[in-house]
Order: structure tokens, then sequence, then C-alpha cells
């Protein structure tokens, strides 16, 4: 009786998490920050992937994080590379579109600590308080990496890291003054 209902407990968790982590498949986060600076200055933050490490989150929670950037910085095709936490971190993100002063694509390839290919789309735009950045980050996923993203409530960790991405980038930009 006692392992027939720890079975049933057992399938009902795994049930109940498939069922939660079928909407993890899809996951988009959009965050905005407004900045107090030029809109070329902001732009160019993003743009030249040198300027990363001044407003990285990952490099804010590794500071051992090895990094470097190939190909020409600021133009499609540009990568940023990172290797971190004792080689427990590796991928790169690449720029694969600009709109001058409007837009920057980039596209990551992240190889550990689990495969992925996010995207991280920004916009900018002129307000009356400032440059507003708006950052829109999408992921795709199978069912099953789904499921540990569910289990260890991936997608709040990815909402804070992005957000902190945003406002290391303001800080960036208007401590440069």
């Amino acid at each position: 009786m006692i392992l027939i209902t720890i079975a049933l407990a057992i399938v009902t968790f795994i049930g109940f998490g498939l069922y939660k982590a079928s909407d993890l498949q899809s996951i988009q986060i959009v965050k905005t920050v407004t900045i107090k600076g030029s809109k070329q200055e902001v732009f160019d933050m993003v743009k030249y992937l040198n300027n990363f490490p001044k407003w990285s989150p990952f490099l804010a929670e590794d500071p051992t994080q090895k990094h470097e950037v190939k190909g020409t910085d600021g133009t499609v095709g540009a990568q940023y590379h990172w290797d971190g936490n004792a080689g427990k971190d590796l991928g790169f993100q690449e720029i694969v579109k600009i709109d001058e002063q409007n837009f920057i694509g980039m596209q990551c390839d992240i190889q550990k600590p689990f495969v992925a290919k996010p995207t991280f789309d920004y916009y900018f735009a002129e307000t009356a308080n400032g440059i507003e950045v708006k950052q829109d980050f999408k992921v795709q996923s199978a069912l099953p990496d789904a499921f540990f993203m569910w289990l260890f409530s991936a997608k709040a960790g990815m909402e804070k890291m992005n957000e902190q991405g945003l406002n290391l980038l303001k800080k960036s930009v208007e401590n440069n003054k």
C-alpha cells in the first residue's frame, strides 16, 4: 500500500510538472529601462561587445569569467565568447542585425551548463525622460528541458538576470558622464 501511494505521488508530481513545463517551452521576457544619456551613447554601449563586461549580469555573478570579442566589434557577425564558473559556463552571443540607433538583434549559442539558443533583441527610443531600452528575450525549449526549468524556477532567475543586466547598462551609461 505504501509503495502504491509513493508511486501515485511520483506520477502525480511528474504529470503536474510536465503540465506546468508545457508553458515554459516558449519563454519571452520583455524588460525596459530608461537611461539618461544620448541615444548614440546608449546604443553604442550595447552595439560594441567590448562594452558588455561593463554591464554584464553574468560577469557580475562570476568576476573570474574569461571573455573575448571575435570579428569586427560593433558589426553584424561580431561575437562575444565567454567561459566561466571554472569551465561550467560556455557559449557566445553574436550580433545578427543592426538598425543604427534603433535596434540590435543578438543570437546566443549556449553550450554549458545546458544547450540553448536564446535571442536578445534591443529596441531604442527617445522619450521625455531619456532613452528607453527595451530588451526582448526569447528561448525555445524541449519539454524535458522545460520540466527542469519549472523544477528549478528558471524563468524567475532569467527575469531577475535580465533586469539586473538592464540596470547595470543604465548605471554604466549614467556613471560615464
